[in-house]
């Protein structure tokens, strides 16, 4: 798991990509990442590569990215907000495993054709197109486009304190936990996951069934399990996620 945390330490959202093909060696281990995510879980997560028609205009990107040809496209049924929260879960865990490949990664929610990537994904009726996660090899360095919009979208962090309530003292790897929580992805860095602890169990849950809640849940459900480096699991109860420590 330790590869999976020095890839959350490394890892940072790009925007503007080369037109390098992922190798095909590393197209067949991602591919047989995600159908083993997709055979356990009641959604599909499907790779495209080298294809650009979803962001090929400026109007569609709006301008925020260049360059994409390959993505990650996470689907499941409209309104299953648990599939929604394993997507998060297992799409985050793809986007580390790219970036240990030395592949760079950015999560789209909405700047793309979404009418076209539904038909082109064959996208039933009853389903829903969560998000698109793009994949690729991006510079070394930023370009000044790239930087000026990072710090455009950048915001404050929430404090590790903010993000959890206990009346005990709590060990060292839940504060583990909470810190690889601070670096995960969340819609508009809202960090909407909160955390409790009591007497070695700890609670994840957010406000509000929506896409973006359920993707960022899962997102820091799986940034919790790596950052504590426990080897249980989380399972849902009720109305949120426990994990015994």
């Amino acid at each position: 798991m330790k590869h999976l945390l020095d890839a959350i330490k490394k890892r940072e959202s790009r925007r503007d990509y080369l037109r390098f093909p992922i190798e095909k060696e590393k197209v067949a281990k991602l591919n047989e990442l995600i159908e083993s995510f997709n055979d356990k879980n009641n959604f599909t997560i499907k790779l495209v590569v080298e294809d650009d028609e979803l962001f090929k205009s400026f109007i569609s990107s709006y301008g925020l990215l260049n360059g994409v040809r390959n993505y990650f496209a996470l689907i499941c049924k409209k309104n299953d907000y648990r599939s929604m929260e394993m997507l998060g879960y297992y799409g985050k865990l793809l986007v580390l495993e790219a970036t240990n490949m030395g592949l760079s990664t950015c999560w789209v929610g909405g700047t793309y054709d979404k009418a076209k990537a539904k038909s082109s994904l064959n996208v039933k009726d009853d389903e829903e197109l969560t998000a698109i996660i793009v994949v690729g090899y991006s510079r070394e360095d930023k370009g000044l486009k790239e930087k000026i919009t990072k710090t455009l979208t950048k915001r404050k962090t929430k404090d590790v304190k903010e993000m959890y309530y206990t009346n005990e003292v709590v060990p060292e790897n839940f504060i583990n936990g909470i810190r690889a929580v601070q670096k995960a992805p969340s819609a508009m860095n809202k960090q909407p996951v909160y955390f409790t602890y009591n007497q070695g169990k700890v609670i994840a849950r957010v406000n509000g069934n929506n896409i973006f809640n359920a993707l960022d849940l899962g997102i820091a459900l799986l940034h919790f399990k790596i950052g504590s480096q426990t080897p249980n699991d989380w399972y849902y109860e009720d109305d949120h996620y426990s994990l015994i420590l």
